[in-house]
């Protein structure tokens, strides 16, 4: 059995390598068969945000927003509210499928049995 993984990316373009590796194990470990839940805070937010372009790309890698819509399509993506609403964002300017949600949430995540929890 795989266990489930919790992957918090808590930057974007101002450290895109780190960004884009925390995006890339999440969706590889989607593929490889395990129940993910990405949390995108900071300037991770930006990936989730309908119609807007990929805030960073990097040689050699896949596109953030196409890693975000992977881990959509089979797993759970939420965006830190209190980093949402420092940005003006809000539930409709968010792909759809992506929720805000605080850190109570994020903690009981964290705390499921058996939950991996990576932070990038």
């Amino acid at each position: 059995m795989v266990r489930p993984l919790l992957v918090k990316v808590t930057c974007g373009a101002d450290d895109a390598e780190r960004a884009n590796q925390g995006l890339t194990v999440a969706a590889t470990a989607l593929a490889a068969g395990a129940e993910v839940d990405l949390w995108l805070a900071g300037d991770a937010v930006w990936t989730a945000v309908a119609g807007r372009p990929d805030p960073f790309l990097l040689e050699h890698a896949a596109a953030p927003r196409d890693l975000v819509a992977a881990v959509r399509a089979g797993g759970t993506v939420t965006v830190c509210s209190q980093c949402a609403a420092r940005r003006g964002i809000g539930e409709a300017d968010l792909d759809p499928g992506v929720r805000i949600a605080g850190a109570a949430v994020f903690v009981e995540t964290a705390l499921r049995d058996g939950v991996q929890a990576l932070v990038y």
